[in-house]
């Protein structure tokens, strides 16, 4: 048994045994925070925002409502709606540093690494001091304006000037593809940014609180929000659900290959949530959403969804597997042309959101993150030299 192999196996009986004294894997049910923002209930299957609904949010607000919402607590009226849309709009701009930095990446890029990248390189040139509302708005602003340019460049295209005319949705449509987009398209993407806005104490937000807590700037924080978003087992999925779809190909093929999948052990991609019990909430506006854009690649999701609900249940009865928002975003996201690859950093462009917002309220009333690990390892071992181990 190698060293590696000892410790690993040493580490797990650690846990096991601070598990029944408490402690849990994961710090699943462990209360981190208090907040005003979002509540995620997983037994009813509802997500809320401010006190909203956020099924109702995506039907009937813009995003830039939403950004409003989380950061000032309340609905914009009108004056103020068109004060935070030109406020942002103001802000889509694409500094040279950043520019500068993004052509020096490789085509072959992931497009998450190269957000990541962007934003550091801009926080490094243009952020001074703790996190701040400024912050925020230059942040949420100019992360669409980074992928997209990014997205261009290694396409051989230059990046696009914002047209402030535009909104928050329509414009980020606009730098990725050169065009204006039509009005169903707008809706999709509205849609799918408000629904992916904030969602609770997950990974990607505990990290940016974390950073936060240090009295760090707002770009480390949503750095390593980011980061953490990247991972598979939280924002990385999306685009393996369309690998998933194009795998299974048409109606007949499905029941077969989710029964190979099942069988083989092999997780199916969009089904099943950590903290939700039920359907994803989110899941349902964005299938309303696939549905209108692409009612053939529709046709094939929705069966697909149908499949697996049943088989899960068969494989897995009692897990409480069902429909994620992974899997209908996916089928959104490729219905409005966007690559595979740019699925997880447009979650990220629109969660932009909700970590600023974590982030303000952590200052608030701030106490450094530092959670407590209890040691299991060896003790009172004597150092010898190296020639007499």
């Amino acid at each position: 048994m190698s060293d590696t192999t000892t410790i690993l196996n040493s580490n797990s009986t650690a846990v096991k045994s601070a598990e029944s004294k408490g402690f849990k894997a994961g710090l699943e049910g462990i209360v981190a925070a208090t907040t005003a923002l979002s509540k995620v209930d997983g037994t009813a299957g509802r997500l809320i925002y401010r006190g909203y609904d956020v099924q109702d949010l995506a039907r009937n607000a813009i995003y830039e409502e939403v950004v409003y919402l989380l950061w000032y607590g309340r609905l914009p009226n009108s004056t103020e709606l068109e004060w935070i849309k030109n406020k942002l709009a103001a802000d889509r701009t694409l500094p040279a540093s950043v520019l500068s930095t993004l052509r020096g990446l490789p085509a072959t890029t992931q497009p998450m690494d190269a957000l990541r990248t962007a934003v550091s390189a801009w926080a490094a040139s243009s952020i001074e001091g703790s996190p701040s509302l400024d912050q925020a708005f230059a942040l949420v602003s100019r992360m669409p304006v980074f992928l997209a340019a990014f997205h261009r460049l290694r396409q051989g295209l230059e990046p696009l000037e914002s047209i402030p005319e535009l909104s928050h949705a329509a414009n980020y449509l606009y730098l990725l593809t050169g065009n204006i987009p039509s009005e169903n398209f707008v809706k999709a993407m509205n849609a799918y940014l408000v629904l992916l806005s904030d969602h609770g104490m997950n990974a990607s937000t505990f990290a940016a609180r974390v950073v936060a807590s240090t009295e760090s700037d707002m770009g480390s924080a949503l750095v390593a929000a980011i980061g953490a978003l990247k991972g598979p087992l939280h924002g990385g999925a999306p685009s393996k659900v369309k690998d998933m779809l194009l795998a299974i190909g048409s109606l007949d093929h499905a029941e077969t290959w989710l029964r190979d999948a099942l069988s083989h052990n092999v997780r199916l991609m969009g089904f099943g949530h950590r903290i939700y019990k039920t359907a994803d909430p989110r899941s349902l506006p964005l299938q309303e959403l696939a549905k209108l854009a692409n009612p053939e690649v529709y046709e094939l999701a929705h069966h697909v969804e149908e499949t697996a609900l049943l088989l899960l249940e068969e494989y897995k009865p009692g897990h409480n597997l069902y429909t994620n928002v992974e899997f209908y975003s996916a089928v959104l996201l490729d219905s409005l042309n966007l690559p595979g690859d740019l699925f997880t950093p447009t979650f990220a462009v629109g969660r932009s959101a909700g970590w600023s917002a974590h982030v303000l309220e952590q200052m608030v009333n701030n106490r450094l993150i530092r959670p407590a690990a209890e040691y299991k390892g060896l003790l009172d071992l004597a150092f010898v030299s190296v020639d007499q181990r």
